[in-house]
């Protein structure tokens, strides 16, 4: 009898979770998004999302909510019912939450509802800067000993990443570092003269550069960018780089983990359908952003591939509070 009963309740419970799904969505979704508005992340979400709704059939209120490198945004989500009715738009910085000391949580906790694109990492300085290339800052650096002031996102953001980079090929940079939330505010800092240098993604950056407001230095990448081609890239100044290029930041929308498969087959493809429409492809391509649209394993590999690399390389420059093995994170190669 008890058997019948539990095999009663199972087949109601899938039952619920059938129709809850076929009928999803039946009211408006939130979608949070982890950085500052005109950043390169609320780019990508503003820009992709008008067409999921399209493809979905329902309403997406986006909301940007700011700080702590983006852990208070995963982290209200992360409180949030498993019912997709709330999505996290989030960047890369939380696959480093644990070994930077920011929190408990980071993308494992999530399903990838689509990765949508990555980008490239750029330094850019003020136009008005006594140098005009990554050389010339290096110089300037050394003669002007913590005078430069740096622009950052706080630990685990792309700034801190590329900074960290520096530091490993270069040795300490004795600059100051100004935290902004979000590579946007940063870059606004920047073209008003209240910073020196960021690094940013090059599609936040490269309107900027294209209006003249700000200087492109060089292309963290092991090739020039075919959207700026007189940008040499990194590599060209220093071969060390080579050991950890290319690397980039991506962008990319979740749900927490429990969420139906089939609400999440529903996101996927609306996503997907968004990500195909001529309007974001072009937004895309002039940003120099590239096309990933991947979801479901081949997501989850992509995240604990760029993980595990980018882990060991912090842990490597000392920018971490934890080692990468605490969590299982095992070195490249091993």
């Amino acid at each position: 009898m008890k058997r019948l009963v539990i095999g009663a309740v199972s087949a109601l419970a899938f039952a619920t979770s059938t129709v809850f799904a076929a009928d999803y969505p039946t009211k408006e979704i939130q979608g949070i998004i982890q950085w500052g508005a005109g950043g390169s992340t609320d780019t990508v979400m503003r820009s992709v999302t008008p067409h999921a709704e399209e493809a979905l059939g329902g309403t997406i209120v986006m909301q940007n909510m700011t700080g702590g490198v983006g852990a208070i945004a995963l982290n209200h989500v992360a409180g949030q019912p498993a019912d997709g009715y709330t999505l996290l738009m989030g960047a890369e910085n939380p696959l480093l939450y644990k070994v930077m000391g920011l929190g408990d949580r980071d993308y494992s906790d999530f399903i990838p509802v689509s990765l949508l694109a990555r980008g490239t990492p750029i330094l850019v300085a003020k136009k008005d800067a006594p140098f005009d290339d990554y050389a010339g800052m290096m110089a300037h650096i050394r003669e002007n000993p913590g005078e430069l002031r740096f622009g950052a996102t706080g630990p685990g953001g792309l700034p801190s990443v590329v900074t960290a980079m520096i530091n490993s090929v270069e040795g300490g940079l004795d600059v100051i570092s100004v935290p902004y939330d979000g590579d946007g505010p940063a870059l606004t800092a920047l073209q008003g003269g209240a910073i020196d240098v960021m690094p940013a993604v090059l599609g936040a950056a490269i309107e900027g550069i294209r209006a003249g407001n700000m200087k492109p230095l060089a292309v963290f990448d092991v090739a020039a960018n075919e959207k700026l081609p007189d940008v040499p890239a990194v590599t060209s100044f220093n071969s060390a780089y080579e050991t950890y290029l290319p690397w980039g930041p991506f962008f990319g929308v979740f749900v927490v983990k429990g969420t139906p498969d089939d609400v999440v087959a529903k996101l996927s493809a609306a996503y997907a359908e968004g990500a195909k429409h001529p309007d974001f492809v072009e937004l895309m391509d002039n940003r120099g952003f590239t096309m990933m649209g991947i979801s479901g394993a081949e997501a989850e590999e992509f995240l604990a591939k760029w993980q595990q690399g980018t882990t060991w390389l912090l842990q490597d420059a000392g920018a971490t509070k934890a080692s990468p093995e605490e969590f299982g994170i095992k070195r490249p190669g091993e």
